[in-house]
């Protein structure tokens, strides 16, 4: 190829990159002219077929060549993008609207923000804190032993630098205590993480709800008072309370308490297992040694803390047999609860 040749040719691929109507026509002139077998390539590959004499000028024309063309393909792309974004959307404004069902809340949320109301009725407010928590404020603080088992990495998530996934969400209780003199009356609702198989009561992630309420002279008769109130405003007014004995390290006394079934009204059922009490969570009055813990002296104030599972309340309210469900996302049985 001579000169002149080349001359026209770099003349045609100006041109027709120019005149690129859209991105497809532009790849098109960009691999007919510098693609592995485009024009260009060719006419370098064969730059040892012309005369000597010639071949200085002819290859410095193809240099030439292919940069302005590189130049003019990003010219032109730029141009094809900007009118794009300026172009009106293509839209017909004669179509009908699309019609889109409003959601429903899930079960789990809609137990917690129950929970909330009720609580906040009897002065409680709502307390948050992280999910990853440290050893400390998870297991020391709440005056749990260094050979408890559910400091086993067999029941805890451990992750790096003394810190872990929290098993419960008494310790946002710790951090409002180290973070604010009593009077303290919080619940504390969150996820939580336990080493737990799955299966149809069970879950390694799972939601609770923390209270605590730290005064002047509060007894278990306080306690007993809020949670048979709570049990009352959630469960209707003729469900029944009780507590049992029970042990917990982070308070003393402890008790665990029981709801009387709500489906067959305490006469026994498949739901309450023939016993006519569903079992609920464990509370109790906060150990001296947590408040040693957390700065405040325990001869001049007192407590108590309760805890309950919300994915087991759920289950109870809407008779649900099985709390994989609730982590399914299936949108058919999640649209009873709307």
């Amino acid at each position: 190829m001579n000169i002149e040749e080349l001359t026209r040719l770099q003349a045609q691929a100006l041109d027709e990159a120019q005149g690129a109507a859209d991105a497809a026509a532009l790849e098109a002139v960009r691999i007919r002219y510098l693609g592995r077998n485009g024009l260009l390539p060719a006419v370098m590959k064969d730059l040892k077929l012309v005369p000597p004499a010639e071949r200085p000028a002819v290859g410095r024309l193809a240099n030439e060549l292919k940069h302005a063309l590189q130049a003019r393909l990003e010219a032109r792309q730029a141009a094809l993008a900007a009118a794009a974004a300026a172009a009106p959307p293509e839209f017909d404004f004669t179509l009908p609207g699309r019609w889109r069902p409003l959601g429903s809340q899930h079960p789990v949320s809609l137990v917690i923000e129950r929970a909330t109301e009720i609580f906040r009725t009897l002065g409680f407010t709502v307390a948050d804190g992280p999910d990853i928590e440290t050893v400390f404020h998870n297991f020391t603080a709440l005056n749990t032993p260094e050979e408890h088992p559910s400091r086993s990495p067999s029941d805890t998530f451990y992750l790096q630098d003394d810190l872990l996934l929290r098993t419960q969400t008494s310790p946002v209780q710790i951090r409002v205590m180290q973070s604010q003199p009593p009077p303290i009356r919080i619940i504390a609702p969150g996820r939580c993480y336990r080493r737990d198989t799955t299966d149809a009561t069970h879950s390694a992630n799972f939601h609770q709800i923390e209270g605590l309420y730290v005064d002047r002279a509060v007894s278990l008769a306080d306690l007993k008072g809020d949670v048979a109130y709570f049990a009352r405003q959630l469960m209707g007014p003729d469900v029944r309370v009780r507590f049992r004995p029970h042990f917990f390290p982070f308070t003393e006394p402890s008790v665990e308490y029981d709801f009387s079934c709500h489906v067959c009204g305490g006469k026994g059922c498949r739901l309450c297992k023939q016993s006519g009490w569903i079992e609920i969570s464990g509370a109790g009055l906060v150990n001296p040694r947590v408040f040693e813990h957390v700065g405040i002296d325990p001869e001049q104030w007192q407590g108590y803390a309760f805890g309950m599972g919300v994915e087991r309340i759920a289950m109870i309210l809407y008779g649900i047999n099985d709390i994989r469900q609730l982590y399914e996302n299936d949108v058919r049985f999640l649209a009873q609860f709307g």
